[in-house]
Protein backbone atom coordinates (compact mmCIF):
# COMPACT_ATOMS: atom_id res chain seq x y z
CA UNK A 1 0.00 0.00 0.00
CA UNK A 2 3.00 2.16 0.30
CA UNK A 3 4.39 3.59 -3.08
CA UNK A 4 7.79 5.18 -3.42
CA UNK A 5 7.51 8.72 -4.77
CA UNK A 6 8.36 9.10 -8.40
CA UNK A 7 10.11 12.40 -9.07
CA UNK A 8 10.24 13.75 -12.60
CA UNK A 9 12.70 16.57 -13.22
CA UNK A 10 10.74 19.57 -14.49
CA UNK A 11 13.41 20.40 -17.11
CA UNK A 12 13.81 16.93 -18.61
CA UNK A 13 12.58 15.55 -21.93
CA UNK A 14 11.49 17.30 -25.10
CA UNK A 15 10.81 20.63 -23.39
CA UNK A 16 14.38 20.75 -22.10
CA UNK A 17 15.81 20.25 -25.57
CA UNK A 18 13.58 23.01 -26.98
CA UNK A 19 14.60 25.48 -24.26
CA UNK A 20 18.26 24.64 -24.76
CA UNK A 21 17.98 25.16 -28.55
CA UNK A 22 16.15 28.49 -28.07
CA UNK A 23 18.82 29.82 -25.73
CA UNK A 24 21.61 28.77 -28.06
CA UNK A 25 20.02 30.53 -31.03
CA UNK A 26 19.48 33.64 -28.92
CA UNK A 27 23.15 33.71 -27.88
CA UNK A 28 24.26 33.22 -31.49
CA UNK A 29 22.05 36.09 -32.60
CA UNK A 30 23.44 38.30 -29.84
CA UNK A 31 26.98 37.41 -30.85
CA UNK A 32 26.14 38.33 -34.46
CA UNK A 33 24.77 41.72 -33.39
CA UNK A 34 27.81 42.28 -31.24
CA UNK A 35 30.25 41.38 -34.02
CA UNK A 36 28.51 43.64 -36.58
CA UNK A 37 28.34 46.44 -34.03
CA UNK A 38 32.03 46.17 -33.23
CA UNK A 39 32.92 46.17 -36.90
CA UNK A 40 30.79 49.24 -37.51
CA UNK A 41 32.26 50.91 -34.40
CA UNK A 42 35.73 50.34 -35.73
CA UNK A 43 34.75 51.96 -38.99
CA UNK A 44 33.28 54.92 -37.09
CA UNK A 45 36.47 55.37 -35.10
CA UNK A 46 38.30 55.62 -38.40
CA UNK A 47 36.30 58.72 -39.34
CA UNK A 48 32.59 57.91 -39.86
CA UNK A 49 29.86 59.28 -37.50
CA UNK A 50 26.88 56.94 -37.18
CA UNK A 51 24.83 55.83 -34.06
CA UNK A 52 24.16 52.39 -35.58
CA UNK A 53 27.16 50.64 -33.97
CA UNK A 54 26.15 51.77 -30.51
CA UNK A 55 22.63 50.41 -31.02
CA UNK A 56 23.88 47.05 -32.32
CA UNK A 57 26.40 46.65 -29.50
CA UNK A 58 23.73 47.55 -26.94
CA UNK A 59 21.30 45.00 -28.38
CA UNK A 60 23.94 42.30 -28.34
CA UNK A 61 24.90 42.95 -24.72
CA UNK A 62 21.25 43.11 -23.65
CA UNK A 63 20.45 39.78 -25.31
CA UNK A 64 23.44 38.07 -23.69
CA UNK A 65 22.56 39.43 -20.25
CA UNK A 66 18.90 38.48 -20.70
CA UNK A 67 19.82 34.92 -21.69
CA UNK A 68 22.03 34.54 -18.61
CA UNK A 69 19.27 35.84 -16.31
CA UNK A 70 16.69 33.50 -17.90
CA UNK A 71 18.99 30.53 -17.44
CA UNK A 72 19.53 31.33 -13.74
CA UNK A 73 15.82 31.92 -13.10
CA UNK A 74 15.00 28.60 -14.78
CA UNK A 75 17.13 26.70 -12.29
CA UNK A 76 15.49 28.11 -9.17
CA UNK A 77 12.09 26.33 -9.43
CA UNK A 78 13.83 22.97 -9.72
CA UNK A 79 15.80 23.58 -6.53
CA UNK A 80 12.70 24.90 -4.81
CA UNK A 81 10.68 21.84 -5.88
CA UNK A 82 13.38 19.53 -4.54
CA UNK A 83 13.31 21.14 -1.10
CA UNK A 84 9.49 21.06 -1.05
CA UNK A 85 9.32 17.24 -1.01
CA UNK A 86 7.57 15.96 2.14
CA UNK A 87 9.84 15.11 5.05
CA UNK A 88 7.48 13.87 7.73
CA UNK A 89 5.66 10.75 6.58
CA UNK A 90 7.55 10.61 3.28
CA UNK A 91 9.45 7.67 1.87
CA UNK A 92 12.65 8.78 3.58
CA UNK A 93 11.13 9.19 7.05
CA UNK A 94 12.05 6.62 9.71
CA UNK A 95 9.22 4.14 10.20
CA UNK A 96 8.71 1.16 12.51
CA UNK A 97 6.98 -2.15 11.73
CA UNK A 98 4.36 -3.41 14.20
CA UNK A 99 2.18 -6.48 14.32
CA UNK A 100 -1.22 -5.70 15.84
CA UNK A 101 -3.95 -8.12 16.85
CA UNK A 102 -7.34 -7.27 18.32
CA UNK A 103 -10.89 -8.57 18.55
CA UNK A 104 -13.63 -6.61 16.84
CA UNK A 105 -17.35 -6.84 16.29
CA UNK A 106 -18.19 -7.87 12.74
CA UNK A 107 -20.49 -5.09 11.59
CA UNK A 108 -20.61 -2.67 8.64
CA UNK A 109 -18.17 0.21 8.96
CA UNK A 110 -16.05 -1.36 11.71
CA UNK A 111 -13.00 -1.96 9.52
CA UNK A 112 -13.31 1.56 8.09
CA UNK A 113 -13.23 3.00 11.62
CA UNK A 114 -10.05 1.06 12.42
CA UNK A 115 -8.42 2.10 9.15
CA UNK A 116 -9.34 5.70 9.90
CA UNK A 117 -7.59 5.48 13.27
CA UNK A 118 -4.43 4.24 11.57
CA UNK A 119 -4.62 7.02 8.99
CA UNK A 120 -5.00 9.79 11.56
CA UNK A 121 -1.80 8.61 13.27
CA UNK A 122 0.18 8.50 10.03
CA UNK A 123 0.29 4.69 9.89
CA UNK A 124 0.25 2.58 6.74
CA UNK A 125 -1.48 -0.83 6.67
CA UNK A 126 0.73 -3.39 4.91
CA UNK A 127 -1.20 -6.61 5.54
CA UNK A 128 -4.53 -7.58 7.06
CA UNK A 129 -5.82 -11.02 8.07
CA UNK A 130 -9.27 -11.60 9.54
CA UNK A 131 -10.07 -14.83 11.41
CA UNK A 132 -13.57 -15.61 12.66
CA UNK A 133 -13.74 -16.55 16.33
CA UNK A 134 -17.36 -17.64 16.58
CA UNK A 135 -20.69 -15.94 17.14
CA UNK A 136 -20.93 -12.80 19.25
CA UNK A 137 -23.02 -14.71 21.78
CA UNK A 138 -20.09 -16.88 22.95
CA UNK A 139 -17.05 -14.61 22.60
CA UNK A 140 -15.79 -11.96 25.04
CA UNK A 141 -17.10 -8.40 24.71
CA UNK A 142 -19.54 -9.51 22.03
CA UNK A 143 -16.79 -9.84 19.43
CA UNK A 144 -16.78 -12.37 16.65
CA UNK A 145 -13.64 -11.62 14.59
CA UNK A 146 -9.91 -11.42 15.20
CA UNK A 147 -8.13 -8.84 13.05
CA UNK A 148 -4.37 -8.92 12.62
CA UNK A 149 -2.50 -6.07 10.96
CA UNK A 150 1.09 -5.43 10.06
CA UNK A 151 1.65 -1.71 9.79
CA UNK A 152 4.42 0.79 9.43
CA UNK A 153 4.17 3.72 11.83
CA UNK A 154 6.21 6.80 12.66
CA UNK A 155 8.95 5.94 15.14
CA UNK A 156 7.89 8.72 17.47
CA UNK A 157 4.38 7.26 17.81
CA UNK A 158 4.03 5.70 21.26
CA UNK A 159 2.38 2.31 21.66
CA UNK A 160 0.02 3.68 24.30
CA UNK A 161 -1.24 6.28 21.82
CA UNK A 162 -1.65 3.65 19.11
CA UNK A 163 -3.44 1.18 21.40
CA UNK A 164 -5.72 3.92 22.73
CA UNK A 165 -6.73 5.03 19.25
CA UNK A 166 -7.53 1.46 18.18
CA UNK A 167 -9.57 0.87 21.33
CA UNK A 168 -11.59 4.01 20.63
CA UNK A 169 -12.14 2.74 17.08
CA UNK A 170 -13.74 -0.46 18.42
CA UNK A 171 -10.81 -2.80 19.09
CA UNK A 172 -10.77 -5.10 22.13
CA UNK A 173 -7.75 -6.76 23.70
CA UNK A 174 -5.29 -4.87 21.51
CA UNK A 175 -1.87 -6.55 21.37
CA UNK A 176 1.08 -4.83 19.69
CA UNK A 177 4.45 -6.53 19.11
CA UNK A 178 7.40 -5.72 16.85
CA UNK A 179 7.24 -7.12 13.32
CA UNK A 180 9.87 -7.97 10.73
CA UNK A 181 9.91 -7.68 6.97
CA UNK A 182 9.59 -11.47 6.61
CA UNK A 183 6.24 -11.24 8.43
CA UNK A 184 4.82 -9.68 5.26
CA UNK A 185 4.98 -13.07 3.50
CA UNK A 186 1.53 -14.47 2.76
CA UNK A 187 0.80 -17.17 5.40
CA UNK A 188 -0.78 -19.56 2.89
CA UNK A 189 2.20 -19.40 0.54
CA UNK A 190 4.60 -19.77 3.43
CA UNK A 191 2.77 -22.81 4.80
CA UNK A 192 2.92 -24.48 1.38
CA UNK A 193 6.67 -23.85 1.02
CA UNK A 194 7.39 -25.13 4.52
CA UNK A 195 5.27 -28.26 3.92
CA UNK A 196 7.39 -29.06 0.87
CA UNK A 197 10.52 -28.48 2.93
CA UNK A 198 9.61 -30.91 5.72
CA UNK A 199 8.32 -33.39 3.16
CA UNK A 200 11.79 -33.50 1.65
CA UNK A 201 13.55 -33.47 5.02
CA UNK A 202 11.28 -34.31 8.02
CA UNK A 203 14.09 -33.51 10.49
CA UNK A 204 13.58 -29.83 9.70
CA UNK A 205 10.12 -29.80 11.30
CA UNK A 206 11.07 -27.86 14.49
CA UNK A 207 12.79 -25.11 12.53
CA UNK A 208 9.97 -24.95 9.99
CA UNK A 209 7.40 -24.80 12.79
CA UNK A 210 9.24 -21.88 14.40
CA UNK A 211 9.25 -20.06 11.07
CA UNK A 212 5.59 -20.79 10.37
CA UNK A 213 4.37 -19.50 13.74
CA UNK A 214 7.06 -16.84 14.31
CA UNK A 215 7.67 -18.63 17.59
CA UNK A 216 10.93 -18.03 19.49
CA UNK A 217 10.75 -21.34 21.39
CA UNK A 218 10.17 -24.74 19.74
CA UNK A 219 11.50 -27.84 21.52
CA UNK A 220 10.90 -31.55 21.82
CA UNK A 221 8.77 -33.01 24.60
CA UNK A 222 7.44 -36.44 25.40
CA UNK A 223 3.66 -36.78 25.46
CA UNK A 224 2.47 -36.23 29.00
CA UNK A 225 5.37 -33.98 30.07
CA UNK A 226 4.23 -31.00 32.10
CA UNK A 227 4.35 -27.50 30.67
CA UNK A 228 4.50 -24.13 32.32
CA UNK A 229 1.13 -23.75 34.02
CA UNK A 230 1.79 -20.07 34.71
CA UNK A 231 1.95 -19.20 31.02
CA UNK A 232 -0.62 -16.83 29.60
CA UNK A 233 -3.62 -18.44 27.95
CA UNK A 234 -2.97 -19.73 24.40
CA UNK A 235 0.71 -18.76 24.40
CA UNK A 236 1.83 -22.40 24.65
CA UNK A 237 0.91 -25.16 22.20
CA UNK A 238 1.77 -28.87 22.23
CA UNK A 239 1.51 -30.84 18.98
CA UNK A 240 1.93 -34.60 18.88
CA UNK A 241 4.30 -35.74 16.13
CA UNK A 242 4.42 -39.48 16.84
CA UNK A 243 3.70 -41.70 19.84
CA UNK A 244 7.07 -40.88 21.39
CA UNK A 245 7.59 -37.21 20.62
CA UNK A 246 5.69 -33.96 20.65
CA UNK A 247 6.62 -30.38 19.90
CA UNK A 248 6.27 -27.75 22.61
CA UNK A 249 5.83 -24.31 21.05
CA UNK A 250 5.88 -21.08 23.04
CA UNK A 251 5.16 -17.52 21.94
CA UNK A 252 4.74 -15.51 25.14
CA UNK A 253 4.13 -12.12 23.55
CA UNK A 254 1.29 -13.15 21.21
CA UNK A 255 -1.35 -15.88 21.84
CA UNK A 256 -1.89 -18.51 19.16
CA UNK A 257 -5.09 -18.44 17.14
CA UNK A 258 -7.19 -21.45 16.04
CA UNK A 259 -6.07 -20.76 12.46
CA UNK A 260 -2.42 -20.98 13.48
CA UNK A 261 -3.07 -24.20 15.37
CA UNK A 262 -4.64 -25.69 12.23
CA UNK A 263 -1.61 -24.67 10.13
CA UNK A 264 0.75 -26.21 12.69
CA UNK A 265 -1.21 -29.49 12.64
CA UNK A 266 -1.11 -29.55 8.82
CA UNK A 267 2.64 -29.01 8.80
CA UNK A 268 3.11 -31.81 11.31
CA UNK A 269 0.96 -34.11 9.18
CA UNK A 270 3.21 -33.39 6.19
CA UNK A 271 6.26 -34.44 8.21
CA UNK A 272 4.47 -37.52 9.53
CA UNK A 273 3.45 -38.52 6.02
CA UNK A 274 7.10 -38.35 5.01
CA UNK A 275 7.79 -41.04 7.63
CA UNK A 276 9.17 -38.65 10.19
CA UNK A 277 11.60 -40.29 12.61
CA UNK A 278 12.32 -38.61 15.93
CA UNK A 279 15.96 -37.77 16.81
CA UNK A 280 17.80 -40.01 19.18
Amino acid sequence: MSNAPKVIHPRSGHGNRQAHSWRRELVELAALFLAVGLAHLLATLLGHADPGPVVLVGLGVALIVGSAIHKRMGRRPARRAATALPVDGGAGSPMALWRIRMRVVERPGQLAAVAGAFGRLGCNILTLHIAPTGSSAITPAGCDALDEFIIEAPRDLTLDTLAGALTEAGGHGVVIVPAQVKDLTDPGVQAFVLAQRVGADPDRLPKAMAELLRAPQVEWRRPGDTVDEGAELNTTMVISVNPDRALLIRRPELPFTPTEAARAAALTAAARQARYTSPA
